[in-house]
């Protein structure tokens, strides 16, 4: 009978968790068995109150109220650490660890910031280092806020020990290429510069085989990829530590795990610890205190593994210590500019070449000189996709959109430009797109050229920062066209940021709510909860590193 059959179990995990449904209705029962639910239909918790009471630090009740991750005040890239921790006070521990991350969603770890901070919460995430823009700051302050909750969660809320998480079912495992931590291989086919003569960046279209690979991909997500070390960095380590390149790791060299294995930038804190354990007196203090976060000389933040060997010369440090010692080889993310649909088997990368000098020293981008040097035609690479966090095209093709993409930020565009002209879709496309020099720096100008020329790309708006005496932004021809923006905006265009984090991306949504305040007709508030608004009906998306 109708009254008889129980009812669905409640939903814990948030809809847009990237798992299958039975992954969904495994991990769904789990969870609802651990905290009491049945299937009287009894409200779920939200994710964050799941977390912290898996985790043992705090009760249902104790969690704030409406705690939303889209209106959290720490939610802000540019805002400082320290900021970002007071405004968290007081929160669930899986939110103040969210506050301790790089605030950008990148996807680096493997998933979002709110994500991986419930996973360390909930003692499914051991590793503390996958936050790759929040660095060793991040890092640090993870690992403090872990130790306070090793510290206060020897017992559940009610005493009773929380139990360890039992196997998932096999079908859990990632298939190769659709995760980090289970990549698959991919070949390089080939590069192509993208800046003209006389530029003074240098940027290459990537182009890599995915033939055989199993390796999938739509617009919006990005390409993650393991790439090796420079030779010439590797054998000047071990130089340092004196030892032999045949030196053996296991069942590898000391080469092989120095190229493939470990990451030699920056330098990690239990690298000056194991010094401070080798060495004496001052030098001693001043490993200490770098390993401690702090910065004796005023030099910590441009110490790679090599200049800290240098730094403590004579020091004897044992090669596999060494290698114990430092963090593993972490993978790249780069914003795919392909479509699938017009790239069969393959996938193509934007991606600027990263050289600097430091104390007379060049320094080189570890994988973006692999792709432009080092690499060549055939070679594999281990790779995966990831999978985008709501930076996707809109569900109804004819939805208007508005894609904001300097410099390498142009990247998912291009795809999303490809995307919409194979499918046909008939909502028109307005592309901001930016860099130093018109004449040197105007990345797939011919394809954007003949996109326009076919009303696949409605407008296209430029900006130069370097060609006039006064530097020249997008978001400052964003003002320009202002009234025409905001036209979009009412007729429900989606609009998409990619690129810089730090000052870029925080410009433009500065623009964007003097437009609405201007063109619409708003107070400065009243702009401010428009464009808020647009991020919770998921039409303003940010992919940005």
């Amino acid at each position: 009978m109708s009254q008889n059959r129980p009812l669905p179990l409640p939903s814990i995990l948030p809809e847009n968790a990237p798992f299958t449904p039975a992954q969904r209705a495994w991990l769904n029962g789990f969870f609802a068995g651990y905290l009491g639910l049945d299937r009287s239909g009894v409200k779920a918790l939200s994710p964050e109150e799941n977390a912290a009471v898996i985790a043992g630090v705090s009760t249902p009740a104790a969690a704030p109220a409406g705690d939303d991750d889209g209106e959290a005040p720490w939610h802000d890239q540019t805002m400082p650490m320290d900021e970002r921790m007071k405004l968290a006070e007081g929160r669930p521990l899986a939110r103040r660890m969210m506050a301790a991350m790089a605030q950008q969603d990148c996807g680096q770890c493997g998933s979002s910031c709110a994500e991986y901070s419930a996973s360390i919460a909930a003692r499914k995430e051991a590793r503390l280092n996958l936050c790759v823009p929040g660095g060793k700051e991040t890092a640090r302050m993870l690992k403090k806020l872990s130790e306070e909750m090793d510290a206060g969660s020897a017992a559940s809320p009610q005493g009773v020990p929380a139990p360890a998480l039992t196997a998932p079912p096999a079908e859990l495992s990632a298939a190769p290429g659709i995760s980090r931590d289970n990549p698959s291989l991919a070949a390089f086919r080939s590069r192509k510069l993208l800046n003209k003569p006389g530029s003074a960046k240098e940027t290459w279209h990537i182009e890599l085989d995915l033939s055989g690979s199993g390796i999938e991909y739509a617009v919006g997500d990005a390409f993650g990829m393991y790439p090796e070390n420079d030779p010439a960095l590797v054998e000047d380590v071990m130089k340092a530590l004196d030892a032999a390149p045949d030196y053996a790791i296991g069942e590898r060299t000391l080469r092989q795990v120095l190229a493939e294995s470990v990451s030699l930038s920056p330098a990690p804190d239990g690298l000056f610890q194991l010094i401070s354990y080798i060495t004496g007196g001052e030098r001693r203090q001043k490993a200490k205190m770098l390993a401690d976060g702090g910065d004796p000389d005023g030099d910590a933040e441009t110490l790679d593994v090599l200049a800290a060997l240098r730094k403590f010369p004579g020091i004897r440090v044992d090669p596999e210590a060494l290698i114990e010692a430092l963090e593993p080889m972490q993978p790249r993310l780069y914003s795919i500019s392909s479509s699938p649909k017009t790239h069969q088997d393959a996938v193509t990368l934007t991606i600027d070449a990263v050289r600097y000098e430091i104390k007379g020293r060049k320094r080189l981008g570890v994988a973006s000189t692999y792709f432009a040097e080092r690499i060549t035609p055939g070679e594999k690479l281990k790779a995966y996709v990831q999978k985008a966090h709501h930076f996707s095209l809109p569900d109804d093709p004819a939805t208007p959109i508005i894609m904001i993409g300097p410099g390498t930020g142009v990247a998912p565009f291009r795809a999303f430009l490809h995307e919409r002209m194979a499918t046909g879709a008939t909502g028109r496309n307005w592309l901001f797109f930016g860099h130093q020099r018109r004449d040197t720096d105007f990345f797939y100008e011919d394809e954007f050229v003949d996109m326009k020329a076919k009303n696949v790309l409605t407008r296209l708006s430029l900006a130069w920062s370097r060609d006039t005496a006064e530097k020249f932004y997008v978001q400052d021809r964003m003002r320009q066209v202002g009234r025409d923006l905001w036209a979009w905006l009412a007729e429900g265009a989606h609009i998409y940021v990619c690129g810089d984090a730090k000052r870029m991306a925080k410009d433009v949504e500065r623009a964007l709510v003097d437009i609405v305040a201007q063109h619409g007709v708003r107070s400065l508030d009243e702009a401010i909860a428009f464009v808020t608004g647009l991020k919770k009906q998921n039409r303003y998306h940010q992919d940005v590193y």
